[in-house]
């Protein structure tokens, strides 16, 4: 086999991203005897682990596929055995971990963001707040001049418009993280929708993977929809201001992202945490951690030595790259927790 270039091996496919890494370093196998890793999941975290395999391909000596089918069935194929990681934004609970015999860790931290295409309005101008998204999406509010949007909104001439809410189709960790948002700032949502990976959506259209609602927010005038932020922001999307838990309008961006992560409260046995809705005047409201997972284990068919070489490699060398594409790296305490999970060299 040809040893490329890592410029040359990051492409765009449309089942999603197949992240190659090709050409060892020095002191590395040839490319030919690379180790081959194969993972599956998150959409929301598929630009992040293309960009770490990219940089890190000369090296670890290793080779990644990985395959963006969304959390849910990211996990279901870590379970099944049929991948080396999965990669979910959800975290899996602590008992079925236990009993599939499996390890999870955090990445990185990243921001999900809204997405609106109303005529008239510039990007970056909508303001919404938790409740008036929570109404949007449960078919309470239908109009894009309806007078709540209106009150948040003084001085915009919103449309006589319908509103399309457009939501995930697959089971997704986006999905996860906005529901459970959803349910934070809205009683009604939380007694009446929930939170899940998938749920029973009372009104809108479905489209797969953040690139699916990407496409169709842009291209659907009055749409309305949900995705990981480096989607939103290589596509150029209209991002809407959120009213974050202390009532004040924030842009996302990398800055907001972190101010949130600091403020979040960790559990250390489990490295999880929930970052939604959390306080700060310029913490952004929508926040997810990403994870993780692979058989506890390490066999040669389940490429365990591979897995934890290229994520060791990933949260401590790939964190410059992480910040470029505007995820946040893992605090400190919290990284040094995962490189003990993921083990010495």
């Amino acid at each position: 086999m040809a040893c490329y270039h890592p410029t040359r091996v990051r492409r765009w496919v449309k089942a999603g991203f197949a992240v190659l890494l090709l050409c060892g370093g020095f002191g590395l196998p040839h490319v030919g005897q690379a180790e081959e890793v194969t993972g599956a999941g998150s959409s929301f975290a598929a630009p992040l682990y293309q960009a770490w395999s990219a940089a890190a391909s000369s090296g670890i000596g290793v080779q990644v596929n990985y395959q963006t089918i969304g959390s849910g069935a990211g996990q279901n194929q870590i379970l099944a055995g049929t991948v080396d990681f999965g990669a979910s934004d959800a975290p899996m609970a602590h008992a079925r971990l236990e009993a599939a015999h499996l390890v999870q860790v955090p990445t990185a931290i990243g921001g999900v963001v809204v997405t609106a295409n109303v005529p008239g309005i510039a990007k970056g101008a909508l303001r919404l707040s938790g409740p008036v998204l929570a109404a949007i999406y449960d078919g309470t509010i239908t109009q894009w001049n309806d007078s709540r949007i209106a009150a948040l909104n003084p001085g915009l001439h919103l449309p006589d418009q319908v509103i399309a809410p457009l939501h995930r189709a697959d089971g997704s960790g986006t999905t996860y993280v906005f529901t459970d948002y959803l349910a934070h700032v809205s009683p009604q949502w939380r007694e009446g929708v929930g939170k899940g990976t998938s749920v029973a959506w009372p009104v809108g259209a479905g489209a797969r993977g953040n690139d699916g609602i990407a496409a169709y927010v842009q291209n659907t005038a009055g749409s309305i929809g949900y995705l990981e932020y480096a989607y939103a922001a290589r596509n150029h999307l209209a991002l809407v201001q959120m009213q974050n838990h202390d009532g004040f309008f924030v842009s996302a961006s990398a800055s907001s992202f972190a101010h949130a992560a600091d403020a979040a409260q960790w559990d250390e046995t489990d490295l999880t945490a929930s970052l939604n809705d959390v306080s700060g005047a310029e913490s952004w409201p929508i926040i997810t951690t990403t994870y993780v997972l692979f058989p506890a284990t390490i066999t040669p068919d389940n490429q365990g030595v591979a897995v934890r070489r290229f994520f060791r490699w990933g949260v401590v060398d790939g964190a410059t790259v992480t910040q470029q594409l505007d995820y946040v790296p893992l605090p400190e305490g919290i990284r040094a927790r995962v490189l003990k999970r993921l083990g010495a060299e």
